[in-house]
């Protein structure tokens, strides 16, 4: 398992560092969390991936969005997916507007081709949450997102999907057992010892692949990172 560990003032923010500075050393570690997702697929193909976090402020968002930029850095293809349906964000980060998205497709009222946005990041397509609905757990979980899944994975060479915190709600849960793999968040001194086990043990009942954790917030008199 990988553990990046740094300290990084701004992770509660949507920072998109590894497009705005691609060769800082904290986007050499979101290419490290990208190294070590191919290095653990072993035979198995790993490309829609679940990010998730203990609990909220953690740090996930800016997770999820500088993996898919680091992966569209390949020259691939990538689809970044807001399936935060309680709270979503992944709009703010890239100046998008949210009337239509996820949840739109998923209730017929667009299609997916119009739902999903182009961004400023060369080969990196992101879907936005869409309208906050009533029954996130229930879309989530339904058969037209299993089936809408399927679908992006043969439109794009990674799909990644983020979730809310596995505390909080039952939906990184359904999300992780649909994905090929899932990386947790949790953020030094605030995230309890107890809460990141428990968010693993969750995601391990709900029969996720566990690919890595990442660290946030570190605080030490140097940023650095180790393999454990």
């Amino acid at each position: 398992m990988l553990r990046l560990k740094w300290k990084n003032k701004q992770v509660r923010q949507v920072n998109l560092i590894a497009h705005s500075s691609p060769k800082s050393p904290i986007t050499e570690r979101y290419r490290l969390i990208r190294t070590n997702i191919h290095l653990s697929s072993g035979d198995k193909e790993i490309r829609s991936i679940v990010v998730t976090s203990a609990e909220p402020s953690d740090g996930k968002t800016t997770t999820a969005a500088n993996l898919a930029i680091v992966l569209a850095q390949q020259g691939e293809q990538v689809l970044l997916v807001d399936a935060d349906l309680r709270k979503p964000s992944v709009h703010y980060a890239f100046n998008v507007n949210n009337i239509h998205g996820l949840t739109s497709v998923l209730t017929k009222r667009i299609s997916l081709d119009k739902a999903i946005s182009n961004t400023h990041v060369p080969n990196l397509n992101i879907l936005t949450s869409g309208p906050i609905p009533h029954n996130p757990s229930e879309l989530l979980d339904s058969k037209s997102m299993e089936l809408l899944m399927e679908e992006l994975k043969g439109l794009f060479e990674y799909v990644v999907y983020d979730t809310p915190p596995v505390l909080a709600v039952t939906d990184p849960q359904i999300m992780a057992h649909k994905s090929d793999g899932v990386v947790i968040v949790v953020s030094s001194g605030k995230t309890s010892r107890d809460g990141a086990v428990k968010a693993k043990e969750l995601l391990e009942k709900a029969k996720a692949q566990l690919l890595g954790v990442v660290v946030n917030e570190v605080k030490s008199k140097a940023d650095y990172y180790q393999y454990g």
